[in-house]
């Protein structure tokens, strides 16, 4: 383990030292990130989609996205299909690289008011923390994803919350987190978020923060902010910074604010034509916007 950790800080200073000379920001990541208690981090939810493992991992080391949430379905095929050797690699790659494996970015979610439904989406959701705990990483994400009509609002909100506390259970004796996107319709907005989590028991149970818009609804995005704050965990989604008119510098001063630590994961939309150069970009509108925060 010691030299594991050796030969990761290695890396890491020697990938600090070559992204410092490629831009043009007179802080570096490392500095940036030291000052803030942010990182910036990938979900490979779309520009990442069609890369096998190495590339994202090879890929963040050259821009500085040291992070990597891994999404559902993709060419990396990190699925609970892969055997225990294959799992060892995984786990393996990540540990040799100046990357972490964050976890898996999976879409299970327990708002059916089906029986059958809701549980196979609490066992998959099991099989996935196994999975994630098998490669290193050190949680998984989910949704609440919707209340459906026809279904009492308390009904559904108080289903949501014991299965995230059965998840939680489950998670926690992996020393594994749950991290539930705030997303889905109607769940995505910030007073239903709050109703869940305000049942919800189990400290391996944290808020990821989304970038919606309903977070801009009254009484505005710093009041609703305020409001979940106490269940934030170590990941935030994003979106591109330069697309759309989400107040991200308004959201990094809320994060300073609170000296959050955990990581901003960029889940772009967008399909730029050269990846590694909107890596860099956005890299760069980060390390800008951290440097202004107050």
């Amino acid at each position: 383990m010691k030299n594991n950790l050796t030969r990761r800080n290695f890396l890491q200073r020697s990938l600090v030292a070559g992204i410092g000379l490629s831009i043009a920001d007179p802080f570096s990541v490392f500095v940036t990130e030291k000052k803030s208690g942010m990182k910036l981090g990938l979900v490979t939810y779309q520009w990442a989609k069609d890369w096998d493992l190495p590339t994202p991992i090879a890929n963040c080391e050259k821009t500085g996205f040291l992070g990597v949430e891994l999404s559902n379905e993709h060419a990396h095929g990190v699925e609970t299909k892969l055997s225990a050797s294959q799992r060892s690699e995984v786990k393996k790659r990540f540990a040799d690289s100046p990357g972490n494996c964050l976890g898996y970015g999976a879409n299970f979610e327990y708002h059916s008011p089906d029986t059958a439904i809701l549980l196979k989406n609490i066992d998959q959701t099991k099989e996935y923390i196994q999975l994630c705990k098998d490669i290193g990483a050190s949680g998984i994400k989910v949704k609440p994803n919707d209340l459906p009509t026809g279904v009492p609002k308390e009904k559904t909100i108080a289903q949501i919350a014991a299965s995230l506390n059965e998840v939680g259970k489950f998670a926690s004796d992996l020393g594994q987190l749950v991290r539930v996107e705030v997303h889905g319709n109607l769940t995505q907005e910030i007073p239903n978020m709050k109703a869940i989590f305000e049942q919800v028991t189990e400290n391996s149970v944290k808020m990821c923060w989304n970038c919606n818009d309903q977070d801009l609804l009254p009484p505005g995005l710093e009041a609703n902010f305020n409001s979940v704050k106490k269940w934030f965990g170590d990941t935030v989604h994003v979106r591109e910074f330069n697309v759309g008119e989400y107040p991200y510098q308004q959201l990094m001063n809320l994060f300073k604010g609170i000296k959050y630590d955990g990581w901003i994961l960029l889940e772009a939309r967008t399909e730029p034509a050269n990846k590694i150069a909107a890596l860099n970009g956005q890299m760069s509108l980060f390390m800008g916007m951290i440097a202004k925060s107050k």
